[in-house]
């Protein structure tokens, strides 16, 4: 049986693969705690929602990833973009989860003269592509500002010389910002005054300046970079008071003079823009006056000229009304004529008016109604009287014949009504021995009677009155005789 092989034993220490990742990352850090590296931009998508930016810098035969934490990225004078040659100052160091080095970044600057001119031509044209610089976006300057606001520096030449010529042309309110013109916060301090003055409130304790200045003096390309600044040319495009530019000497070019609504060769040059000069205004002014006052006498003069040829191609008075004053005693001559004619014409259709009116008097009219009405209320009342008379005839005939129906005229006539306790009529022998006791009803009274051989343990008979007719009969009606005996009185 062939026997395995064993490795020579050893006195080499055992590392776990934490232990390694960690002393390779002490002795990068240690070895490379400050590094220059040149490089070109690549990847870069702007920083990450934490504010970290990740990219990486590559030449022509290596790359290196990078980070710039969110401290460090706020600080940058100069932002990296894609393809942007840079020199990165910063370190290295591990990242064990990927073993992999990266350097971290705490500054950025670009890789010479060049490279800084690639980088302002490149922003301006991204920001030309949106329109920030259009001639149509820039707005006229105040001819004569009540208030002026300067972004610059509150030392130097810069402010003195916008005051000074201020004051020679004509002197105004000045506000200002002060901010630095040179440096890594110069474009967020430029940035945040042109924002700051436009948030002013126009009635507020601070008024808002009409027009703007922003101003700084000669210097290189580096120490102009701040107007270079995306923040910068986007505060001045947004800018709602307008803004002039004065960065710089006539032949600086910064970004901010392409979105400023005027350019200004120097800050002096800027504050003569602003303004007008006060004494050419005053001897305008009076220029103007003098030309005014000799125009409107002028015009007076020529006026009164035209007036008087006028007046001489007018003709007299006399010859004006003439011709009307013969036509007004013509009318007056022919006006009693015929205003007597006029009156006989009227009188002639006025009694004509009242001939035919007077068939239409009111007054015979409302005789002739009255003896009409007068009339019918005659007939009316006649014809009442017999009516009245005829109703009260056939109403006596039917008290007569009520009257010789009643039984109280049978009782007048001699008759008696028999009555038992109940009040009821007694109509035979046997229902009064069967009452007991009756009432006899006469003419003019009622008196009681014990029936003889009256049955006490009998009852009465129930016995109904006839009922007495509801109406008297007609005059036609024939009178039936009553039957023998006294019978019924009803």
């Amino acid at each position: 049986m062939e026997s395995i092989p064993h490795d020579p034993p050893t006195n080499a220490p055992e590392w776990s693969v934490s232990e390694l990742s960690q002393a390779l990352k002490r002795t990068v850090e240690d070895a490379y705690a400050y590094v220059r590296v040149r490089g070109e931009v690549s990847g870069y998508r702007g920083p990450h929602s934490s504010g970290h930016a990740y990219f990486a810098l590559k030449d022509e035969g290596a790359k290196i990833d990078a980070v710039i934490w969110k401290g460090s990225f706020a600080r940058l004078k100069v932002r990296p973009e894609e393809g942007m040659e840079v020199i990165a100052h910063g370190r290295l160091t591990t990242f064990p989860g990927k073993s992999s080095y990266q350097i971290v970044i705490d500054r950025i600057e670009p890789a010479g003269l060049g490279a800084i001119m690639v980088l302002i031509e490149e922003r301006r044209k991204r920001l030309a592509a949106e329109g920030l610089f259009d001639e149509a976006r820039k707005k006229r300057l105040p001819f004569l500002p009540t208030v002026v606001g300067v972004v610059t520096s509150p030392t130097g030449s810069v402010i003195r010389d916008i005051l000074h010529r201020l004051a020679d042309r004509f002197p105004r309110h000045v506000l200002v910002w002060p901010v630095r013109v040179q440096g890594e916060t110069s474009g967020a301090e430029v940035a945040a005054a042109i924002r700051g003055f436009n948030a002013l409130d126009p009635l507020g304790p601070i008024p808002r300046p009409d027009v703007l200045i922003v101003a700084r003096g000669g210097g290189s390309l580096e120490d102009l970079f701040g107007f270079n600044d995306e923040a910068v040319v986007r505060a001045a495009a947004d800018s709602r008071i307008p803004l002039v530019a004065a960065v710089g000497h006539e032949t600086d070019w910064t970004l901010i003079d392409y979105a400023a609504d005027r350019r200004a060769p120097t800050p002096t040059g800027a504050a003569e823009m602003v303004v007008p000069v006060r004494a050419e205004l005053l001897a305008d002014v009076a220029d103007l006056s003098a030309r005014l006052i000799g125009a409107q006498a002028r015009l007076m003069e020529r006026r009164r000229t035209d007036l008087r040829n006028l007046a001489r191609g007018l003709p007299s008075r006399d010859r004006l009304f003439a011709l009307p004053r013969q036509r007004l005693d013509l009318a007056a001559g022919r006006l009693g004529q015929a205003l007597g004619f006029g009156v006989r014409k009227h009188r002639q259709r006025f009694e004509a008016a009242a001939r035919a009116l007077s068939a239409q008097n009111p007054t015979a009219q409302l005789a002739r109604q009255s003896d009409r009405v007068r009339a019918l209320g005659e007939r009316l009342d006649r014809a009442l009287g017999v009516l009245v008379s005829r109703r009260r005839e056939a109403l006596e005939r039917r008290a007569a014949l009520l009257e010789a129906y009643s039984y109280q005229g049978v009782l007048k006539r001699g008759f008696a009504l028999v009555l038992d306790a109940a009040d009821k009529p007694v109509r035979d022998s046997l229902a009064a021995k069967a009452a007991g006791t009756v009432s006899i009803q006469f003419q003019d009274g009622r008196v009681s009677a014990t029936v003889e051989g009256a049955d006490p343990a009998r009852p009465a008979p129930t016995t109904s009155p006839t009922p007495a007719p509801t109406s008297a009969p007609g005059p036609a009606a024939k009178r039936k005789l009553p039957p023998p005996g006294q019978g019924s009185l009803f």
